[in-house]
Formats: structure tokens, C-alpha cells, sequence
């Protein structure tokens, strides 16, 4: 990289490293380093947050993550975690209506639970 292009990168940054090319260049290497790293820790994190949010989702009737997301495999349901979330967090009814597919597919009987 040009000195240009690193001293545009360093805009923002503290002290000397914003305007002293000797510091801003490997403050900028170390910038790009936790950016590269961190766009890919984020889609962890992201699935991991829908994960929790379809578990307490079907937990609310009575089904555990791993045997709902069974019983739609095995009802050949295929939507993704992230579709699942949002349902689950937006749509309840929707997403009862799936837990319930889940569960006759598996054969789980139904928990008395109120609408």
C-alpha cells in the first residue's frame, strides 16, 4: 500500500498514528488483521443468536432444539436457522404450526398448553 491509501485508512485514529506514516502503517495492517478476523466471527455469532432464539421459541411448546429441528428434516421442511428465528420471533402462530409438524413427525405427543 501507498502511503496515501494507509494515511486514508488511519483516518479516525488517535495520536500520531492518523498522521505519521511510521505509525499508521502497522496500526492500519493490525486494523485490517481484527477486520478480516471479525467478519468472520460475526456470521458465528449470528448463528448462534438464531440458534438460541428458535430454542426458546420451541421450548415456549414444549420441544427441544435438536428434537425440532429433527422433525422438520424429517418432514422435509428445510428452512434455515435465520428464517427459523425471525419466524419464531415475529410469528408466533406460524412458528407453532411448525413446531407442531415437528412433532407429529416425530411422534412426540402434545403438552396441554394454552393459545
Amino acid at each position: 500500500m501507498n502511503k496515501a491509501t494507509i494515511l486514508e485508512l488511519a483516518k479516525g485514529f488517535r495520536g500520531r498514528a492518523k498522521n505519521c506514516i511510521r505509525a499508521a502503517k502497522p496500526r492500519v495492517e493490525k486494523a485490517l488483521t481484527y477486520a478480516y478476523r471479525d467478519r468472520r466471527t460475526k456470521k458465528r455469532d449470528m448463528r448462534g443468536l438464531a440458534i438460541e432464539r428458535v430454542n426458546a421459541g420451541a421450548r415456549q411448546y414444549g420441544v427441544r432444539y435438536s428434537e425440532f429441528i429433527h422433525g422438520m428434516h424429517e418432514s422435509n421442511i428445510h428452512l434455515n436457522r435465520k428464517v427459523l428465528s425471525e419466524i419464531a420471533a415475529s410469528e408466533p402462530f406460524t412458528f407453532r404450526a411448525l413446531v407442531d409438524i415437528a412433532r407429529q413427525s416425530l411422534g412426540i405427543q402434545r403438552p396441554q398448553l394454552p393459545m
